[in-house]
């Protein structure tokens, strides 16, 4: 059942066509993120195994330690103690730094987008309008140049 899940949610995250690929770079690193996360709770428990001092010694500890390290919180009440503990935890928070910057980036681009959007509908609708009022404007004149060289016949 979870391989099939994993390949659905990568297939939404990355399979869509019409998907701008700032959003398709968003998602792909978010998942990258869950995978480190993932992984970097094992592989900090293994590397702070029997360590003196080691408060990293379960994996519900490691992982709640990976999701506050990766979202740069870091409360202070889990660290690890070892060189390689440290060296996943800066790898964690790194994965973690770029994946929200990602995001945040996709998400501002995405406003920007609708916003131009926006801006681009209403000056073409205004340039429709204004061609419609010269065109308005011409015939006015044609009818008056008519009416006055109508006029100018018949004194």
């Amino acid at each position: 059942m979870l391989p099939g899940f994993l390949t659905r949610a990568v297939e939404l995250l990355l399979g869509r066509e019409g998907r701008s690929l700032h959003l398709k770079a968003a998602g792909a690193a978010t998942a990258v993120l869950g995978v480190v996360m993932l992984v970097g709770s094992w592989a900090v428990v293994a590397a702070e195994h029997g360590a003196r001092g080691a408060n990293l010694t379960t994996y519900s500890r490691a992982l709640w330690w990976s999701i506050e390290t990766a979202t740069t919180v870091g409360y202070g009440d889990f660290y690890p103690v070892t060189l390689w503990g440290r060296v996943v935890g800066s790898v964690v928070m790194v994965v973690g730094i770029t994946t929200y910057g990602l995001v945040t980036a996709a998400l501002a681009t995405w406003f920007v987008g609708r916003e131009q959007l926006r801006r681009h509908h209403l000056a073409h609708g205004a340039q429709e309008l204004g061609e419609e009022a010269v065109r308005a404007l011409h015939e006015r004149f044609d009818r008056l140049e008519r009416l006055l060289a109508g006029k100018g016949e018949n004194p």
